[in-house]
């Protein structure tokens, strides 16, 4: 999770919009449609929840929404953004902290993280994921959100945001590997997600049918420690 990725929230903003903006949506869209989508999947409500590579706090906001009652933490590299997370987003159930600062054990029951591993060198990974599994109790769970290089539109995406273009993506097979070579447990099918954009939203009644076609804009694996 470079420093520079996540400095400045108009900055971050207007990189992100400049490729998503094909699809006709915001950022809020997407960060809606895979809170959601997770929540429907998870078999109970988790109670403490860490965002990991939080950013500028956008999702720790909508998790703590998402899961009243909950304690979201959100950790990240960067100072900046989260001095801006801080300032927007903190309140009684939401706390931000430096990824250095952070030394949560088997205390949280759901880890969220999205778009954060292909910026996280392959040498590196088996580390982020010992870190994030040593954070959460036994039995809790990692849902790991990436983009899907098997989907056309994401690599064309991914070649207009600045920050994205040297990203080294995982195929779903490929996150779904890291994961259970690392001592995680992915009983659960792959879930894929965002087929049709904003122009064929007449289409989107069909995206749950598609969910196990690992062809959508982003997936995700759900694992349990």
């Amino acid at each position: 999770m470079s420093e520079v990725l996540f400095d400045l929230e108009h900055e971050y903003d207007a990189m992100l919009n400049q490729g998503i903006r094909l699809s006709g949506e915001d950022r809020d869209f997407f960060v809606a449609g895979r809170i959601q989508d997770l929540k429907a999947q998870l078999p109970r409500s988790p109670r403490r929840i860490l965002d990991f590579g939080c950013g500028t706090g956008n999702a720790s906001n909508y998790l703590s929404r998402t899961f009243p009652g909950a304690q979201v933490v959100g950790i990240d590299t960067s100072a900046r953004a989260l001095a801006y997370a801080e300032e927007h987003f903190a309140s009684r159930n939401i706390r931000f902290e430096t990824v250095a600062d952070f030394r949560a054990r088997d205390e949280f029951d759901l880890c969220y993280t999205n778009g954060v591993f292909h910026h996280i060198e392959p040498a590196e990974r088996p580390g982020a994921l010992g870190a994030i599994r040593g954070a959460l109790q036994p039995g809790g769970y990692f849902a790991l959100f990436e983009n899907n290089p098997w989907n056309p539109g994401t690599r064309v995406v991914m070649s207009r945001i600045p920050f994205d273009r040297d990203a080294q993506t995982l195929t779903p097979p490929d996150a779904k590997r890291l994961l259970t070579d690392n001592g995680f447990e992915a009983k659960l099918p792959v879930r894929s997600l965002f087929y049709f954009p904003r122009f064929l939203s007449g289409l989107r009644f069909l995206e749950p049918s598609l969910a196990r076609l690992p062809l959508g804009a982003q997936y995700y694996v759900l694992a349990q420690k």
